[in-house]
């Protein structure tokens, strides 16, 4: 087995394990995430995920698709061209745009307010689930948007040094 086809089954075993057992107050189900086969932080954003959805141990259907357009998948699921990030993901119907911590997914799904679509953290900010350095991090914002809507959902101050 070459190099890439055994990073791309880790990639994908390692993503069915660490959402099967998705639980909490919401179960999130029909998780799909699309990432550029060249980015390598969406592991750590699945172990963030899996850290705080895996309480309860049940079964979430979920997988991972390699996208050499993910341009094209950002676009075709409503994500703002300003709030791009690496990875997107489908949960439960609402997307999902890089690096969102996964409580601010879990209150998506139990609020699931009227006019929004999705959350966002727009580029790759260092500190946030997935860009971990240390106890440093920098100040970003969780969008929440929708196709004529737009509202911060949550806002995480810059820490550590």
């Amino acid at each position: 087995m070459t190099m890439k086809k055994t990073t791309r089954l880790n990639l994908r075993l390692a993503f069915g394990l660490a959402l099967a057992g998705c639980a909490g107050a919401v179960q999130a189900t029909d998780i799909a995430m699309y990432r550029d086969p060249n980015c390598r932080c969406c592991l750590s954003w699945l172990k963030h995920a899996h850290e705080h959805f895996s309480a309860d141990g049940d079964a979430v259907a979920a997988k991972t698709i390699e996208s050499e357009n993910i341009a094209a998948v950002k676009s075709a699921n409503g994500v703002p061209a300003d709030l791009v990030s690496c990875h997107t993901a489908i949960v439960d119907g609402m997307v999902i745009e890089g690096h969102v911590p996964a409580a601010d997914i879990e209150r998506l799904l139990e609020e699931r307010p009227a006019g929004i679509t999705g959350l966002a953290v727009a580029g790759m900010p260092l500190g946030s689930p997935g860009m971990e350095m240390g106890t440093r991090r920098q100040a970003y914002q969780v969008i929440a948007f929708g196709p004529d809507k737009r509202v911060v959902w949550s806002s995480y101050p810059a820490s550590g040094s």
